[in-house]
């Protein structure tokens, strides 16, 4: 059987666990979503998820002879548990981090190949790298923090003057350590 991180780390299937975060979905809801994946490529990604149990149906119902499933998928269900990233090589990592970045480009991609004029500013496109200095115990605080913000913002639903976005996280330390630290300028 297929791990759980080789079903996840596929960049159509990442592409429908993204849109299904959240939110309840119909296969042809995702299909719309996602127009430019074809349709029986979408399906088989679709059934394989739910297939291995990442994908879960929240209700069938009856529809013109046949039954629609409505899908959904939990954080749980995506993310990789410190036990199973602990046990990756740096290559699976670097595999892991490699695909979450495509996935990045991708999706900036597909923003910038939208039809009509962009307007970066009301979009609230933006992308910065921030060198905090922080110590373990702060580092884990500040992630804390962020994490409860972005829980709370999950919880809004779709309604008039909101717009679906991309919030993504990468933390690392950096591996830059200058024999002598320079004071930072204020």
């Amino acid at each position: 059987m297929e791990k759980q991180i080789d079903l996840v780390l596929h960049p159509i299937r990442m592409r429908i666990l993204m849109a299904l975060s959240g939110r309840q979905m119909t296969a042809r809801l995702i299909a719309a979503e996602l127009g430019d994946v074809p349709p029986a490529t979408l399906y088989r990604h679709i059934n394989r998820l739910a297939e291995a149990g990442i994908l879960h149906i929240v209700e069938e119902r009856r529809v013109r002879g046949t039954v629609e499933k409505v899908y959904t998928v939990t954080e749980q269900d995506t993310t990789i548990s410190p036990r199973e990233l602990a046990k990756l090589s740096r290559e699976g990592h670097l595999r892991i981090f490699s695909t979450f970045v495509t996935s990045l480009l991708d999706d900036f991609s597909r923003y910038l190949n939208k039809p009509g004029p962009i307007d970066y500013a009301a979009d609230g496109i933006g992308y910065k790298k921030y060198p905090l200095e922080l110590s373990d115990k702060e580092s884990l605080a500040m992630m804390a923090e962020i994490h409860a913000i972005l829980q709370r913002y999950e919880k809004n639903e779709p309604a008039a003057g909101r717009k679906r976005r991309i919030f993504s996280t990468v933390v690392m330390p950096d591996v830059h350590v200058p024999a002598k630290r320079a004071q930072r300028t204020k």
